[in-house]
């Protein structure tokens, strides 16, 4: 079991900034372009933080190491037999899963955390949840180092028309080149094509149904820790009203008879034994109304992290689309291109390549670009949470 100062010390040290709560009244229709204008300079502000640029050069430099140890080993893999003490060492990073790595806090201390203490079910679901998601992203992130790999075929016959630009002056080796790059194109598999559009639907279902679930929730805890300050309110009044009451007709008792010899300790007694009940009643109803309140504010913090999860899933879901779309009709123009193997046809297959250029790099880049933000929201509902369940 971890801890409970270590693991404050631990998180605090990591916090990102919270979430800002917006109400749902105001002067919407008013403000929505200045909203709407906002949101965009917000979401542009995201790509300038610290916290993204430090998650960016996290992802690129451990695919960096990734892709070197892959082409080193299976450069290597003729000659490993004869030397094996040649091999290349594992460095501890590529050894755990690139979103185990990612993700804060790490899944190994949260689940120890988790198993030492009583958690709710729906936190330890909204844990599980954000932790697929990372996967998720994982998978996504080795996509597209896939697709810039993939892509130098293409590259490479850009690079060509650019060199020389008239078709007419190429020589038969240049043919052959561009030929020989289209195969490669019509060849590799699409690294996309798994990413379905019905696979993200049922993510975003079972993204919607937690939400769903941790907002019922959050609403039923809330609800019960204002039932209970009332009740304390309540029961605090009758109490006092209730031990005046029985105070003075004790001592009217006592005055009035020779009872009052016998009545003065149980009076003591009495009076001594509602001041302490009503001591051990107080800490505990103020111990469950905190507890309550700190499972309210979890439980809000984990909703309104699954709802941004939600839509940077969308947002995923339509570039990957795109992007697998462009691909597919990039495999299938090349690969007539190479079985007709007519020149006027490569020709114009070559134009599409060149012309779509930029737009694929763009898409591609703003998918890398969502990925990291993907990441970095995840990170910061988790802390967010850790950070009330650790207070």
């Amino acid at each position: 079991m971890i801890n409970m100062s270590t693991m404050k010390k631990m998180l605090w040290s990591k916090l990102g900034l919270p979430f800002g709560k917006k109400g749902r009244h105001g002067k919407e229709d008013a403000n929505s372009l200045t909203d709407k204008s906002n949101v965009n300079e917000e979401y542009k502000e995201a790509f300038r933080t610290k916290s993204y640029i430090e998650i960016c050069n996290k992802v690129q430099g451990q695919l960096e190491i990734r892709t070197t140890l892959n082409e080193g080993r299976s450069s290597s893999s003729s000659s490993s037999s004869l030397s094996s003490s040649l091999s290349l060492p594992p460095t501890p990073p590529t050894n755990v899963n690139l979103s185990e790595y990612l993700l804060e806090p790490r899944q190994e201390t949260l689940t120890s955390f988790i198993d030492g203490s009583n958690l709710n079910q729906y936190l330890v679901n909204y844990f599980q949840i954000s932790l697929e998601a990372g996967i998720i992203c994982e998978s996504l992130l080795t996509k597209t180092r896939q697709v810039h790999i993939n892509y130098r075929s293409v590259k490479n016959v850009i690079k060509l028309i650019r060199r020389v630009p008239d078709n007419a002056d190429w020589t038969h080796n240049q043919y052959h080149a561009v030929y020989k790059n289209l195969a490669l194109v019509a060849s590799y598999r699409n690294p996309f094509s798994k990413m379905t559009p019905e696979k993200f639907n049922e993510l975003h279902k079972s993204h919607e149904h937690l939400l769903r679930e941790l907002t019922s929730q959050c609403r039923k805890t809330k609800r019960r820790t204002k039932f209970i300050r009332c009740i304390k309110m309540v029961m605090g009044t009758l109490l006092v009203v209730g031990c005046g009451a029985l105070t003075i007709a004790l001592l009217i008792l006592a005055m009035h008879s020779m009872v009052g010899m016998v009545a003065a300790p149980g009076l003591i007694v009495c009076t001594l034994g509602l001041y302490f009940t009503k001591k051990v009643k107080r800490a505990q109803r103020k111990f469950n109304r905190e507890w309550l309140e700190g499972l309210g504010e979890q439980l809000d913090i984990a909703a309104r992290g699954v709802y941004i999860l939600i839509n940077d899933f969308d947002t995923m879901s339509r570039l990957v689309k795109r992007l697998n779309d462009e691909m597919e009709h990039r495999k299938f123009v090349a690969d007539i291109c190479v079985k007709k193997g007519k020149n006027e046809m490569m020709k114009e297959v070559v134009k599409d390549f060149q012309m779509h250029e930029s737009y694929f790099l763009e898409q591609l880049e703003e998918l890398e670009k969502q990925i990291y933000l993907c990441f970095l929201d995840i990170n910061r509902s988790r802390r967010l949470v850790v950070q009330e369940m650790v207070k």
